[in-house]
């Protein structure tokens, strides 16, 4: 998974734990688009105020899912429902047992994460 993606899962399942100014500053560096100079004459802070308060951030986040695995978990049954498609279209395709068989064992996987 590439570098922004990563960050966007986490910002989307850690994002409210991060005060209003972090995730102000945060969405404007990750998803604005915006310079380091910019977002401090937005934030009122100097260039490497911003450059910490992002690198804190992300390592705040980082450390919610060492002790979370909420992206790990979610990532892990997307994977899993993808798989539940395939074999289900084989399975109508050929009305084969193992495809029957394979989604069943999937979906027991997925109740048993959840």
């Amino acid at each position: 998974m590439n570098k922004l993606m990563e960050q966007a899962l986490l910002y989307d399942f850690y994002g409210e734990l991060l005060t209003t100014h972090q995730r102000s500053v945060y969405e404007d560096f990750t998803f604005g688009d915006l310079s380091l100079g910019e977002i401090a004459e937005i934030a009122g802070i100097s260039r490497q105020g911003v450059h910490d308060l992002v690198k804190r951030c992300q390592k705040q986040l980082s450390e919610y899912e060492s002790k979370l695995h909420l992206v790990e978990r979610f990532i892990s049954v997307k994977d899993k429902v993808s798989e539940i498609q395939r074999l289900f279209q084989d399975y109508r395709n050929c009305g084969g047992e193992a495809a029957g068989e394979q989604i069943d064992s999937l979906l027991q996987e997925i109740l048993d994460e959840l």
